[in-house]
C-alpha cells in the first residue's frame, strides 16, 4: 500500500475535513441514528434490546432509521467541505471490473474468515465455535417469513454495503489517507468497522475482511470494488447460514 497509488479522495478532489470532524461527524449521524432506530423500533411495540429476534418489518425499519443519519453526514460532508458531489469527494463510483469483487468477498467470507477463527477455535472452541459466531445471522434469517426474506436480502446484501463502504471507506478512511500512512489509516478504520459491530466474537473476522475491504478502496481510488465484495461477503454469509 503505497502513497502513490491511487486512494479515495487524496488529493483528487478539493475535499478538504479533517481527521478529528470526519469522527465527529462520524461519531453524531452514528450515535443518532442508533437512537432514531430505537426510537422507530419502540413505536412499533418492540425494544430494539431483541436485536435479531425482532420480526424482519422492524429489523428493516431499524436500519433504514439508523442508515438515514450516516447517509446525511456523508452527504454533508461532502458538500460543506468538498464539491458535493459522493462520486468525487467520497469515491462512490463503479466500474465494470469492480464485480470481481463479489467472487472475492465470497472467497473471504469462505476461506478467509474461516482460516482466522481456526486457530481461535481451536484454543476456544466455546467462544469461537460456529453457533456463536453465525448466532446474529441465523437469528436474522430465521425471522424472515415469506416475501420479508426479499426485504431482509436486499437490506443485507444491498444496502449495509452501499451505506457502510460509504461512510467507513469513503468519508473515514478517504479523510484518513489524507493526513497519515495510508496503511495506518486501512487499518484504524478496519478496526472502527469491526467494533461498531457489537458483536466480540465477530470482531476478529470482521477486522480482516475490513483490512481487504480499505485495500480494495486504497488500491482503486473508488468504492465500487469494496462495496461489491462487501456484497458478495454478505451474501455468502446469509447461503450459508439458509443452508446449514
Amino acid at each position: 500500500m503505497r502513497a502513490a497509488t491511487p486512494q479515495v479522495g487524496r488529493e483528487s478532489t478539493p475535499f478538504g475535513m479533517s481527521v478529528p470532524l470526519a469522527l465527529l461527524t462520524w461519531a453524531l449521524c452514528w450515535f443518532g441514528g442508533n437512537l432514531l432506530g430505537s426510537a422507530v423500533i419502540a413505536i412499533t411495540g418492540r425494544s430494539a434490546s431483541a436485536g435479531a429476534g425482532l420480526p424482519t418489518w422492524v429489523t428493516l425499519l431499524g436500519a433504514l432509521a439508523l442508515w438515514s443519519p450516516l447517509v446525511g453526514g456523508a452527504v454533508w460532508a461532502s458538500r460543506a467541505h468538498g464539491t458535493g458531489s459522493l462520486r468525487a469527494d467520497l469515491g462512490l463510483r463503479f466500474e465494470p471490473v469492480d464485480l470481481l469483487g463479489i467472487p472475492l468477498g465470497v472467497a473471504c467470507q469462505l476461506l478467509l474468515v474461516r482460516a482466522v477463527y481456526l486457530p481461535l477455535e481451536a484454543i476456544w472452541p466455546d467462544t469461537f465455535g460456529d453457533d456463536r459466531i453465525e448466532e446474529s445471522a441465523r437469528r436474522l434469517y430465521d425471522a424472515a417469513e415469506g416475501w420479508w426474506l426479499v426485504g431482509l436480502v436486499l437490506m443485507v446484501v444491498v444496502g449495509a454495503p452501499l451505506v457502510e463502504e460509504l461512510v467507513y471507506r469513503g468519508l473515514l478512511q478517504g479523510t484518513f489517507v489524507r493526513h497519515m500512512r495510508p496503511v495506518v489509516a486501512v487499518v484504524l478504520v478496519a478496526a472502527l468497522f469491526a467494533l461498531v459491530h457489537f458483536r466480540p466474537v465477530q470482531y476478529p473476522g470482521l477486522f480482516a475482511f475490513g483490512l481487504v475491504l480499505g485495500v480494495c478502496a486504497l488500491r482503486t481510488g473508488r468504492l465500487g470494488l469494496a462495496i461489491a465484495a462487501h456484497a458478495g461477503f454478505n451474501a455468502a454469509g446469509l447461503t450459508w447460514v439458509a443452508l446449514g
